[in-house]
């Protein structure tokens, strides 16, 4: 494949991140986090935490983010 077809083919977002048809290394680093999750086998202790951090005095912030992700805001926007 020529350079120029490579350059249309995937590009670098500003992170360095591999970009095309979405963000390789991001789903990448994303299913080996998940990977590492599932494999400690500690998903209810991590449940139970982010309870309580939901109930806790951080929890309106984390509702309005909630809302802000559902409407697709982006931040500083």
């Amino acid at each position: 494949m020529s350079e120029a077809m490579m350059s249309n083919a995937t590009k670098q977002d500003g992170q360095g991140d591999t970009i095309g048809e979405g963000n390789y290394d991001a789903s990448r680093r994303y299913r080996e986090g998940l990977e590492k999750s599932v494999q400690k086998g500690n998903a209810e202790e991590l449940a139970k935490k982010a309870k309580k951090d939901l109930e806790g005095k951080d929890a309106a912030s984390y509702r309005e983010a909630e809302e802000k992700g559902k409407r697709a805001e982006i931040a500083g926007k």
